[in-house]
């Protein structure tokens, strides 16, 4: 059996200044396109069967960069949606919810088209996609299943891989541009790697 590949998206504007983005769909920076481009001798020594990728801009344009064939849109990674706090800087938040923690709280009610997620919402998603993934690994074999998404949304289906609630995300850092694995070891759901990203300082040297 092969291994999940997490990919995030590169930097955006946003990702940069910290403000939470879900459905606003951002191009990436210069240097997101870098880092994505910086994936490509990364990938190509995995033999991937399937790349599934959420539908947003900057997830799809780091997929094409790092050199990921055909990939499949798949609903269902799109990023946390963030309601009314889209946009709104956790420091921003703080100023009146001080105690605010997006792990345990979810967020403040949207727009009808946007309404925000809670913790448990988004868990659903990735229950979605480990099932999906589950079902593509006994047809696949060995090779590995990349999904090319977002931070908040990967940490979550990074939990719920390894049997945690979804507020147990809430420990896994995630840069922008960086690749995890999650795999099994005698049987059991483990991280094999994890924020994995290539320095800045060695951009030239990849060709990026």
């Amino acid at each position: 059996m092969g291994e999940l590949l997490l990919i995030r998206h590169g930097e955006t504007e946003w990702s940069r200044s910290g403000q939470h983005t879900s459905h606003t769909d951002l191009p990436l920076t210069d240097l997101g396109e870098r880092q994505a481009r910086a994936l490509v001798p990364v990938l190509a020594e995995r033999r991937i069967g399937l790349t599934l990728v959420s539908p947003l801009l900057r997830a799809r344009r780091t997929a094409e960069l790092a050199g990921l064939a055909a990939p499949r849109v798949t609903p269902d990674l799109h990023e946390w949606d963030y309601g009314a706090y889209e946009g709104v800087t956790t420091v921003d938040i703080r100023r009146t919810r001080p105690d605010w923690n997006l792990w345990t709280d979810g967020v403040a009610p949207g727009p009808e088209d946007h309404p925000g997620e809670s913790p448990a919402d988004v868990a659903a998603r990735a229950d979605r996609v480990l099932a999906e993934v589950r079902a593509a690994m006994s047809r696949i074999g060995d090779d590995d299943i990349a999904l090319v998404a977002h931070s908040h949304f990967l940490r979550v289906l990074t939990a719920r891989y390894l049997g945690l609630p979804a507020t147990g995300g809430e420990l896994f850092q995630l840069a922008t541009g960086a690749v995890s694995r999650l795999g099994r070891e005698h049987g059991k759901p483990v991280i094999t790697a994890w924020n994995v990203a290539i320095p800045k300082s060695l951009f030239d040297a990849a060709g990026c």
